[in-house]
């Protein structure tokens, strides 16, 4: 009797600490990939621009797709819950933005680089 009483115990006690390590709910608006590719893909373009590879008005144009990714990502994240269809929009913008940066920075135009 006594070493079934002793089992149960540490069974339950066994059982009670599981549940008591249950893993942390993950943020649903967490978008750390969309995050970081955004800060890369600003670095890359202040890289073109320090470099001259970039002109002014193509620098123009890579920050504006630059911010509306950046408005599409705050109003992913704005009801609540980033779906599985709005990362993969997201993730498609950046890809897309990535690629005209690569175009843009790798065509023949240059801007004057200034003295230091």
């Amino acid at each position: 009797m006594k070493i079934q009483t002793l089992i149960s115990a540490l069974v339950l006690a066994a059982s009670g600490s599981v549940f008591a390590q249950a893993p942390a709910v993950a943020d649903p608006t967490a978008t750390p990939k969309i995050d970081q590719r955004i800060a890369s893909q600003q670095k890359r373009i202040d890289q073109g621009v320090a470099s001259g590879q970039l002109t002014a008005k193509e620098t123009r144009r890579l920050d504006k797709r630059e911010a509306k990714l950046v408005a599409n990502t705050a109003a992913a994240k704005a009801d609540g819950t980033v779906t599985r269809a709005e990362r993969l929009r997201l993730k498609r913008e950046a890809k897309n933005n990535s690629h005209v940066i690569h175009k843009q920075k790798h065509d023949k135009q240059t801007a004057p680089v200034a003295a230091k």
